[in-house]
């Protein structure tokens, strides 16, 4: 009977075990990823009002474009005689020298029934003139005399962009529409550049709910919701996407339009297969869009094991240690009910026999001992049999972990405890996705004049060199030189170190920019200012991407993309302190093979 109830209590106390180590499991991974989840939130809250602000700034220096074109006189003559191809070519020039200087993606004319009658890209092979764009809602928006803007595929260029469009309004008669159209592909680079920095991915759709920019190729003019035939039928009669058939991502559960779970966990097919994101949306009214910051969970589930290895390690540890506890205080009450029914024995006997008190004493002291003995030795093979081993191994794990988490290694713990986890493999991915953001832009390389595309850059900033008092020394050669390259690359680089130039010289009273251009072996391109120079703990970040000195504004990207469109170039671009003082930069390029010759 005595083994039934020993086994019984083996078997009972064994089960609350097997109980509680569950309940902590479970309590553990549900605080481990409520806790998670609240650091990644408000993070990605943040990410996804950096995004927003960003694509804000980017489009709106083009909003106002549309209008300050209307206002010029020629475009409603042109409008007027659409008929005199001189007074067309004119504009198309016009049109493709502001297109340059203000680096939108297309501007155009048309007429009161839609039709483009003069364009930027009028010598290009998709050019829009002849065609009509009566059905774009930016024209319907601009024919009522309003502001419009939209985005779309071009159906002729086949690119995404977004419009601005303007009414050219005479004596209260609306003759035409100007338009301009933004490249939404340059955008995307840059935003891409920062989800992959930020270690997000990112994904803007419309009120189709269809991706129109995304950080992932395989995610784009994909629809984040199934389509029905009506539906897909309405979006290709709308030319949204030109010619294209919208098909549905990949979205598990079902992608939630009303947005009416707090937390929104979704398995996304992607280029590499499929994974868990967390969406943090945010609505852009005024474009239309619907902005999604998706934050990756995997590093947050690959955490598990080890949290969950130390949570049991802990109650295991305790239960065990009570247990002792509890077996322990048995025993000695044990001891103590011995102990008490000897000394009873004892009184008994003496007083019976009184001449053999001495002897029985001695007996009773011997019996004492005795008991004690036998009772430590029964107690110390119960403790021995029942946490011997489990010591041993709850001994190892633990000294393990208390030397990793003493040592503030956490990573390096994940590492050696779960086979499934490899943060090498995770910071190859990363260099591997922002080479996508080094890729080259895919400009246009011909030979073009060195001295136009500075002179192009100077009416850019020559208004603010005027505002500023900064006196302007230029110096070139007597013969026109020429590069090979990206024009337009080339007056962004040369914009974005005049700007920096003008920021720094605001600290100085005398105020001097010098340019110089030369020509040897290669081309040097030579800007100097007066400002207070470059420190020289910064020379070497001052090309990083996300360094920037300015306490005021920019994201620090600027002399990084300059260098790399530099670099495009053949050509390499340095910075150093002038002896008089004031930075100095200076850009070499390769001789076009023409200069050369000369």
């Amino acid at each position: 009977m005595q083994p039934q109830v020993s086994l019984r209590k083996r078997l009972s106390i064994s089960l609350i075990m097997l109980l509680g180590l569950c309940a902590t499991l479970a309590t553990t991974y549900w605080y481990h990823l409520e806790q998670g989840f609240a650091r990644i939130q408000p993070l990605a809250n943040r990410q996804l009002t950096e995004v927003i602000n960003f694509i804000d700034g980017a489009l709106i220096r083009y909003e106002s474009i549309p209008h300050v074109l209307s206002t010029n006189p020629m475009l409603a003559s042109a409008l007027a005689h659409s008929d005199n191809l001189e007074e067309i070519r004119h504009i198309n020039r016009y049109f493709e020298e502001i297109q340059h200087v203000t680096e939108a993606s297309d501007i155009y004319l048309l007429n009161s029934h839609g039709d483009a009658i003069a364009a930027s890209n009028w010598q290009k092979s998709y050019s829009f003139i002849g065609q009509n764009y009566a059905f774009r809602p930016y024209y319907t928006e601009a024919i009522a005399g309003r502001l419009g803007s939209y985005y779309a595929v071009g159906t002729s260029s086949d690119t995404r962009g977004f419009y601005f469009s303007y009414p050219i309004v005479e004596k209260g008669k609306v003759l035409g529409i100007i338009v301009v159209k933004v490249d939404i592909a340059d955008i995307e680079e840059q935003l891409t550049g920062l989800a992959k920095a930020g270690q997000y991915e990112l994904a803007i759709s419309g009120l189709d709910h269809v991706i129109f920019l995304a950080s992932m190729d395989s995610w784009r003019l994909k629809s984040l919701t199934p389509l029905t035939d009506e539906a897909q039928n309405e979006i290709y009669q709308s030319r949204r996407y030109a010619n294209r058939i919208i098909s549905a991502l990949s979205v598990k559960p079902p992608y939630d339009i009303t947005h009416s779970n707090n937390r929104a966990l979704y398995h996304i097919a992607h280029d590499d297969g499929r994974e868990e994101f967390l969406d943090t949306r945010g609505t852009m009214i005024k474009a239309g869009w619907d902005v999604h910051v998706l934050t990756p969970v995997k590093p947050l589930y690959a955490s598990l094991p080890l949290t969950l290895l130390l949570a049991a390690s802990v109650f295991l540890l305790l239960g065990l240690g009570l247990m002792f506890s509890l077996e322990r205080r048995k025993n000695m009450r044990r001891m103590q009910q011995a102990h008490n029914l000897l000394e009873m024995r004892v009184k008994e006997r003496t007083q019976e026999l009184e001449s053999a008190n001495i002897k029985l004493q001695e007996t009773q002291d011997e019996l004492v001992q005795a008991a004690k003995l036998t009772v430590i030795g029964s107690l110390s093979a119960s403790i021995n049999h029942e946490i011997n081993q489990p010591l041993a191994a709850l001994r190892s794990y633990a000294q393990n972990t208390q030397t990793l988490l003493q040592r503030d290694m956490q990573d390096k713990a994940k590492e050696n405890l779960s086979t499934i986890i490899s943060l090498a493999d995770r910071l190859a991915e990363i260099v591997a996705q922002f080479k996508s953001f080094t890729r080259k832009s895919q400009g246009q390389e011909k030979a073009n004049s060195l001295n136009d595309t500075l002179g192009e850059a100077l009416t850019i900033v020559n208004p603010e060199i005027v505002k500023q008092h900064i006196e302007l020394r230029l110096s070139l050669p007597e013969q026109p030189v020429s590069f090979f390259g990206d024009k337009v690359r080339l007056q962004q680089v040369l914009v974005n170190i005049i700007s920096n130039a003008i920021v720094a010289m605001q600290q100085v009273d005398y105020r001097l920019l010098t340019i110089s251009v030369t020509q040897s072996d290669k081309l040097q391109i030579q800007i100097k200012d007066s400002g207070p120079g470059v420190h020289e703990s910064q020379m070497e970040k001052i090309f990083e991407p996300y360094f920037t000195t300015s306490q005021r504004q920019g994201l620090g990207l600027g002399l990084s993309i300059s260098r790399r469109i530099i670099e495009s170039m053949n050509g390499t671009i340095s910075v150093a302190n002038a002896a008089e003082g004031g930075a100095e930069f200076v850009i070499l390029l390769p001789l076009c093979p023409e200069n050369n010759q000369g």
